[in-house]
Formats: C-alpha cells, structure tokens, sequence
C-alpha cells in the first residue's frame, strides 16, 4: 500500500482544471460554499497585491506583529522548495498530516468539478486559518487581484498595492495602467488603503478606484514616507513618526516595501503595534532568494576564497531596476550574472537594467520547469542589450566556469522564483 503524501495529492490536484491559470471567482465561491465558508469566519485579514516587493512586505508584517506578541497566519506564493511554505499557521509552516489532511478534504467537498491548483490550494488555506487561532491573516495575492482566487475576502481590514510593473501580461493586460486596474480589484468600500512607490501610469487608476469605493488612501509620499536616515530609516505617516533600524533584507528597495508594512500597521487600529515591536521584527525579517547572501552549502563551497554568491527570485522588467539599483554598489569586484527564465518573461526588458553592471552572463534552462526559457534563448537576450553571454548545462558548471577567471567577483544567480528554488535545493 502506498503512503499518501502532500505531493502525490498536489499533482493529483493539478489535473482538475485543463490550464494552470483560469482567473476567476466562480469555481472558488462553489467550493468554499462546499466547505461551510471558512473564508468569512477568519481573524481581521491584511490583503496584499503588487507585481514586486508584495512577499517582502508581507515577509516585514509577519516579523513586526510576531514580536508584538501577535499570532499570525500567513498566506504566500509561489513556494521556493516546498509547498508547505505557502501556508503559515500562527507562525509555523502547516505540516505534512494536516495539510495533506485538508487537500483531501477540499478535493472531496470539489467532488472532481474543473478547478485550478491556486483555487483549491487557497480553499485549503482558508480552512486552515478558520479552524487554527490567530490574530491576523496576511494574505498575498496570486496573480493579479480582481480575479485572484485570494480575493473572496469582502471585508479585509486593511489592502496594500506593492510597486507595480509589466508581468503577467497575457492574464493582465499590456500596460502599466492596465495592470493597475488588475490590481486595484482587491480595494474594498470604506477599507484603507496602503499604496507603495507606483509608476506614473499606475497612481490615477489606484487613486480612481480607490475614490469609487470611498477606499481611504494611505499613499508612499503623501500619507506616509519612509527614508534612509543615517544608519537607520524613518517612517512618517498619518500617525507614526518612527525612528527605526534598516530591515534586514538587502538593497534599498527594502525601505520602501518596509515602509509599506509600516503602514499597515499603522491602519491596523486593533492591534497595536510598539515602536520597539517594529524595530525587532525590521532586525529579523525572514524572505529567501530576496537579494540573499548565500553563506554555506555545496554551491558555497565551490567558491573560491574572496568570492561571493547572491540569490534573488526577481524576473520582470521593475525587477531588473531594483537589481540594477543594487549592483551599482557593488563596482569594487567584477559582478558575474547566471540567469534562467521562463519563456512567459520578458527577459530583455529584465536584463537591460543590468548590463551596465555586469562583467557577463551565464544562461541555464531551468531543469525540471514545465515552460522554461532556453538557456540559448536567454543568451541571446543578453547579447541584445549588451551583455557578454554564454551558457552552462546546470548551475554547477556555470560556477565551475565563472570562477576560473582570475579576479574574485560576485556571482547573483537571478531570473526566476523558480530557478530560486531549485536553487535553494541543490544548496541544501
């Protein structure tokens, strides 16, 4: 007799639905409805959507309200290495027994009816959080907002809209402004607000739902702020003038999303907040393959003495700035890209930023991806926007090659939350 475990249910679960992605709300109201629910009997909900920087602030809240003694539900995708990470329980990842537990209970109450992985796997999640104490939902969207299976929720207690950028564009629209308005579907009447750093095309569409559903804005430099100051930041919103250590996320784009975080704190009027809370959760934010430092492992160890391997899941054209942002620090050694993709991105638009910075680039086809990029076409990509490139059979051999060049440099293997996570596997 074979044991069921959580992945043999998953991929079981995968063949519900004939595509990956279908947005719409139809398929989970029915099974919800199936479930008795659950997502109308959860603790106070902060709903979060952005095409960069959503998971870190997300990541920021989390490590804030935990050290103000709060129990927290989180609610992340995709995963980096196991699908566990997806659903946190009152500050612990859903284990084995219970989450296979729960897929099975929402694949029966399905009763076998067409439905996507994202929606079923959401349904499993709102039953977890109704059925397990807590004081607060974090909850990140999938893809998009409007039609996202995360958007159920008719009463959040707060929305928040991370920086937005071109992604997604066959299910959310060829523009900035229209990706916005994607977005800007998870505003709710009379529910506030936290808008980040947007580009110009984005703010009216945000701004003009948001005055439709008389949703009280809290926006990045007119209700709220946050800057470097020093060897801190500082935070000033409507309420709060806080005087505050840098997160422990690299890259200066951290500021801006902890500043998002800040903010919703700042609205969360029922669960209050101390400064000293915000200043330990900043100090110990957890997020992988987020401008990450990787410190030990196998792939470590194949470095060279005075080498350095960083890792980040960024993979769209806003990203790519952020990365660049990042790297213009970094001109005292030689910076040395490896980069797999999936052939859904645009992976000029994400490279051209970098080519700046970047002594060359290494492609690899991400192995085991159902729509990958191949490295060949990654490649060419580069040499497009200026980038000296070659590729590699795996992320081991793109490390054997690079480190053959004489000078020490930084290697930041990018291109894809995917590509991250097979990372994070191989690196133990």
């Amino acid at each position: 007799m074979t044991t069921e475990t959580s992945d043999r249910v998953l991929e079981r679960l995968s063949r519900l639905h004939p595509k990956l992605i279908d947005l719409s709300l139809g398929r989970i109201e029915r099974l919800l409805g199936a479930l008795d629910n659950p997502h109308e009997k959860l603790p106070p909900v902060v709903h979060v959507a952005g095409t960069n920087g959503k998971g870190s602030a997300v990541a920021t809240l989390r490590a804030c309200l935990e050290a103000g003694g709060y129990r927290v539900h989180a609610y992340i995708s995709p995963h980096l290495v196991r699908f566990h990470e997806r659903i946190r329980l009152a500050g612990r990842l859903i284990e084995e027994d219970a989450l296979i537990a729960l897929l099975e209970e929402c694949e029966r109450a399905n009763g076998g009816t067409p439905i996507t992985y994202f929606e079923i796997t959401t349904a499993a999640a709102f039953l977890a959080f109704a059925r397990t104490r807590a004081d607060v939902v974090l909850l990140e969207t999938g893809l998009g907002g409007r039609l996202d299976a995360t958007n159920v929720i008719r009463r959040p207690a707060v929305t928040a809209i991370t920086p937005i950028s071109l992604d997604h564009q066959a299910f959310l629209g060829d523009t900035i402004a229209q990706i916005a308005g994607e977005k800007a579907g998870i505003l709710k009447p009379g529910v506030p607000a936290v808008i980040g750093p947007q580009p110009a095309e984005a703010e009216p569409v945000i701004e003009a739902r948001a005055v439709a559903l008389g949703a009280p804005l809290s926006r990045w430099q007119h209700e709220w702020r946050c800057e470097a100051v020093d060897a801190g930041m500082r935070f000033v919103g409507e309420h709060w003038r806080l005087d505050l250590p840098r997160p422990s996320l690299a890259g200066a784009h951290q500021i801006a999303n902890a500043g998002a975080a800040i903010a919703c704190l700042e609205q969360l009027r029922n669960l209050p907040v101390s400064t000293a809370a915000v200043a330990a959760g900043l100090r110990q934010i957890e997020w992988p393959a987020r401008m990450q430092r990787l410190t030990h492992g196998p792939l470590v160890e194949m470095m060279p003495a005075g080498w350095e391997l960083w890792l980040d899941g960024g993979h769209n054209p806003g990203a790519g700035v952020v990365l660049a942002d990042f790297a213009a620090g970094w001109h005292n050694r030689p910076l040395y890209l490896v980069v797999g993709m999936l052939n859904t991105k645009d992976s000029a638009g994400f490279l051209a930023p970098l080519a700046p910075h970047a002594k060359a680039l290494t492609a690899v086809t991400i192995p085991g991806e159902q729509n990958p990029l191949p490295a060949e076409a990654i490649a060419a990509a580069a040499r497009s926007v200026g980038i000296d490139a070659a590729t590699a059979p795996s992320v081991a051999a793109a490390l054997n090659d690079i480190v053959l060049n004489p000078v020490p440099g930084r290697i930041l293997i990018c291109g894809s939350l995917h590509f991250a996570g097979t990372v994070l596997a191989a690196n133990g």
